[in-house]
């Protein structure tokens, strides 16, 4: 995921030197869209989660194994000023992923090999309040860098289900808090302005919720925190 980060940000960023470096002064498109107070637009988009895993003792990682997922909302912006907006990006995040345990956490106890795979499948009612900072506008684009923090609620969330890991229940909180950091290139058409942006999303609170009848569960008691992180890339239109 890193990797990913880095080379689409190289992407973003020699897209907006070429324009600055080889692009003659052109026609601006949508000159004034930037200097409403107020503005509304919707997003859509791709995500890719994962966990990150802190362990209560040295054993062999619980791997991830992650699919794409798919981002869908509405954007609010209040201008401050030239160079600075704040943002209400209110959107529905569905993605899954699937923990492979070790065998090794097994030990001492009979398990079939569906007690190596748990689905955790997250539907997000996803609420980030952001800053944009924005660089002066070229021609018709404008490269911005965007950060803040961000509240979730799951809906897939089996918080509440009294059964636990071993009658195949796997459980998470339905309440989570996020930062999030990312970049992204304002680009002026005719009729509207698109944007294509890369965001960082990266859980504050542990979201896993232990097995309440086995202290020394294998799916959790050796689990000491699981925090979500995301790669978003969405495609804006206002």
């Amino acid at each position: 995921m890193k990797k990913l980060l880095f080379v689409l940000s190289f992407i973003l960023s020699a897209l907006t030197a070429n324009a600055q470096l080889f692009t003659k002064e052109s026609i601006k498109n949508q000159e004034n869209i930037d200097k409403m107070k107020y503005s509304w637009g919707y997003f859509l988009g791709f995500n890719n989660y994962d966990f990150n895993f802190d362990y209560n003792q040295d054993r062999e990682d619980i791997q991830v194994e992650k699919s794409l997922g798919f981002n869908v909302g509405l954007i609010g912006n209040m201008r401050i000023n030239e160079h600075l907006d704040l943002r209400l990006e209110p959107g529905l995040i569905i993605s899954s992923r699937n923990l492979i345990y070790d065998e090794s956490y097994f030990e001492g106890t009979d398990f079939n090999n569906s007690d190596l795979i748990r689905e955790v499948s997250s539907t997000y009612i996803h609420f980030p309040l952001l800053l944009k900072f924005s660089a002066k506008r070229f021609n018709n684009i404008k490269p911005f860098v965007v950060g803040g923090f961000s509240a979730a609620l799951n809906l897939s969330s089996n918080e509440e289900n009294p059964d636990d890991n071993p009658v195949g229940q796997f459980r998470t909180k339905r309440g989570m808090l996020f930062y999030e950091l990312g970049i992204g290139i304002d680009l002026y058409l005719f009729y509207f302005k698109f944007t294509p942006s890369i965001r960082g999303v990266f859980a504050i609170n542990d979201e896993l919720i232990r097995d309440n009848d086995d202290a020394n569960s294998p799916w959790t008691s050796n689990v000491h925190s699981m925090k979500t992180r995301g790669l978003f890339i969405n495609f804006t239109f206002q």
